[in-house]
């Protein structure tokens, strides 16, 4: 039987308050990971929860704040050898109605964050000497397009993209920098867009939810463990000829 033992490793993962994050942070701390969980809802600016596990706020639009909280994680836990990107936002309109304001916001966690992160990550790497991963939450809709999202898919297009060019640019140090894109997962973010699906297009979320399942293959919607499982191997010994993938995660919705 194959075990993946994370205990000499340390990892940051944004976006990990809730939904596929939590769910990634929860499954590293089991693989024995030291964990820094960080998220802009979290109360206190820094919380120790034991010796291996820490809670950051942070805001990955800020630079200042994201320089901070990798220096603060590595100082608490030691060097960060695993990134995961998972903080991210959407919102919901039609392309020819998207607000200025949400088309800048959703860019700005999703695509800038990613980038502030990594970069700040990369750098530590690089100085250190370590040979480390970086795993983006991208998603089937950074390959393909969705109606009442076209600043959500433009986003996670940028976000696999710009795994692409890290990748190649990193290989040398033997980072391995690659992308998660999963389908439809049953989080608080999917439930509220399929509130707000439904009044756009004249339908009930029940409605939405049954066109989500049917689009898919398998016949069900995506538990955010589903793709933590996809995280904690491209974390681990087992992915160490991969690099620049972006790795779906979709029940068969998307096969590109």
């Amino acid at each position: 039987m194959i075990t993946i033992d994370l205990t000499d490793k340390n990892v940051l993962i944004t976006g990990g308050g809730s939904g596929i994050g939590q769910e990634i942070a929860e499954l590293f701390l089991e693989a024995g990971a030291g964990v820094a969980v960080a998220d802009v809802a979290f109360e206190k600016k820094v919380e120790q929860k034991s010796d291996r596990h820490v809670h950051l706020n942070l805001d990955v639009t800020n630079k200042k704040d994201v320089e901070h909280s990798v220096k603060t994680a590595a100082d608490l836990l030691g060097p960060i050898s695993i990134l995961v990107n998972s903080a991210g936002i959407s919102t919901m309109d039609y392309a020819v109605d998207i607000k200025e304001e949400d088309w800048d916001r959703v860019m700005e966690v999703n695509a800038k964050g990613t980038f502030l992160v990594s970069q700040a990550i990369a750098r530590q790497m690089q100085e250190r000497g370590i040979e480390g991963r970086i795993i983006n939450i991208a998603s089937q809709a950074g390959k393909n397009g969705y109606r009442c999202m076209g600043n959500y898919c433009s986003s996670k297009h940028a976000v696999i993209g710009f795994t692409k060019v890290m990748a190649i640019e990193l290989a040398p140090q033997q980072i391995l920098v690659n992308a998660i894109c999963p389908g439809i997962v049953e989080t608080s973010m999917k439930h509220r867009e399929r509130i707000d699906g439904a009044k756009l297009r004249n339908m009930t979320p029940e409605e939405i939810y049954q066109e989500d399942c049917s689009q898919v293959p398998l016949g069900r919607t995506a538990l955010p463990s589903d793709v933590a499982n996809v995280a904690l191997f491209l974390a681990s010994p087992l992915s160490s000829y991969m690099t620049g993938q972006a790795i779906n995660v979709t029940g068969g919705m998307t096969m590109n």
